[in-house]
C-alpha cells in the first residue's frame, strides 16, 4: 500500500458511530500484505483477525463476532467469490472484494454475489479506511432499523467473556478484573481455541499490546492470565504449554 497522507487520511475519517471496536476479519494470502492491512487497521481502533484462506475464515467466523470481512478473490482453494456467496447465503456480515483485477465485470460478478463494495488493488491506505468506515456505517444504521443484535458473549469452562463490554465473569459470576493486554490475549485464545499458538501469533493477535513485544513478555502475561483464570492447584488447566511451540487454550469456546 502507498504511504499514507496525513491530510487525505484525515478527510477519510467520519464522524458518524462507529461499532466499539469493530472486529474486521482480512481473509488474504498474501501474508506480507495481510500483516501490512492488519497493522495499519489496529492503528485506527479496529480489531482485527487473519485468515489465510476460507477454512481459516469459517473457524473465526464461527467462534467470534465479526462486523466486516475484508476478502481477497484470488485465494488458494476456493476463491473469493465462492467464499463470498456462501458468507451471503449464511449472514449478512458485510463484505469488501479486495482484488488485483480491476476489470468492470470482476467488480459487477463480486456486487452481484451479495458483496457491499469492491477495492481493486493497488488501493491506498485512505481510500480502505473510507470505505471500510462507510460499509460499517451502512450496516450499523441498518441493524439499528431491524433491531439486529450479534452474539457477543464467549462462555467456556462456565466463564464469561463479554467482548462488548470487555468484562470477564468467573464461573460464580463475580467479576474478574483484566488488563487490556490480558483481555486481547484472553480474546485471542478464545477466538483460537484448542490450537496451538505461538508467540509470535499470540503477539500480533493481542494487538502488540503484550509490554516490549517479546517472547519472555508473552510468557509473563500467558502467567498472569493463568493465576486468574487457574487460581487453585487443583483448578482445571485452561492454558496449557505446548513445549517448543507455544500455548493452547484448552476448553472449547461457544458464543451466545
Amino acid at each position: 500500500m502507498p504511504p499514507v497522507d496525513p491530510e487525505t487520511e484525515r478527510e477519510a475519517r467520519a464522524a458518524s458511530p462507529l461499532p466499539p471496536e469493530a472486529h474486521i476479519l482480512v481473509v488474504e494470502d498474501d501474508g506480507e500484505m495481510r500483516t501490512l492491512i492488519a497493522k495499519f487497521l489496529r492503528q485506527n481502533g479496529f480489531r482485527v483477525t487473519g485468515a489465510r484462506n476460507g477454512a481459516e475464515m469459517w473457524d473465526t467466523i464461527a467462534l467470534a463476532p465479526v462486523d466486516l470481512v475484508l476478502l481477497d478473490v484470488m485465494l488458494p482453494g476456493q476463491s473469493g467469490l465462492d467464499l463470498c456467496r456462501m458468507l451471503r447465503a449464511r449472514s449478512e456480515v458485510p463484505i469488501i472484494m479486495v482484488t488485483a483485477r480491476g476489470e468492470e465485470a470482476d467488480r459487477v460478478v463480486g456486487l452481484e454475489l451479495g458483496a457491499d463494495d469492491y477495492l481493486p488493488k493497488p488501493f491506498s491506505r485512505p481510500e480502505l479506511l473510507a470505505r471500510i468506515r462507510a460499509v460499517l456505517r451502512r450496516a450499523q444504521a441498518g441493524a439499528n432499523r431491524t433491531g439486529m443484535v450479534s452474539g457477543d458473549r464467549m462462555v467456556f469452562a462456565d466463564w464469561v467473556l463479554d467482548t462488548r463490554r470487555r468484562e470477564l465473569a468467573a464461573p460464580d459470576g463475580s467479576a474478574v478484573d483484566l488488563s487490556s493486554g490480558e483481555y486481547d490475549l484472553l480474546l485471542a485464545f478464545c477466538e483460537h481455541p484448542q490450537r496451538v499458538l505461538s508467540r509470535d501469533q499470540l503477539l500480533d493477535l493481542a494487538r502488540n499490546r503484550i509490554s516490549d513485544s517479546i517472547d519472555r513478555s508473552v510468557d509473563v502475561m500467558v502467567s498472569r492470565l493463568r493465576r486468574k483464570l487457574e487460581p487453585l492447584p487443583d483448578s482445571p488447566a485452561i492454558i496449557k504449554t505446548v513445549r517448543g511451540a507455544g500455548y493452547m487454550f484448552v476448553p472449547a469456546v461457544t458464543r451466545r
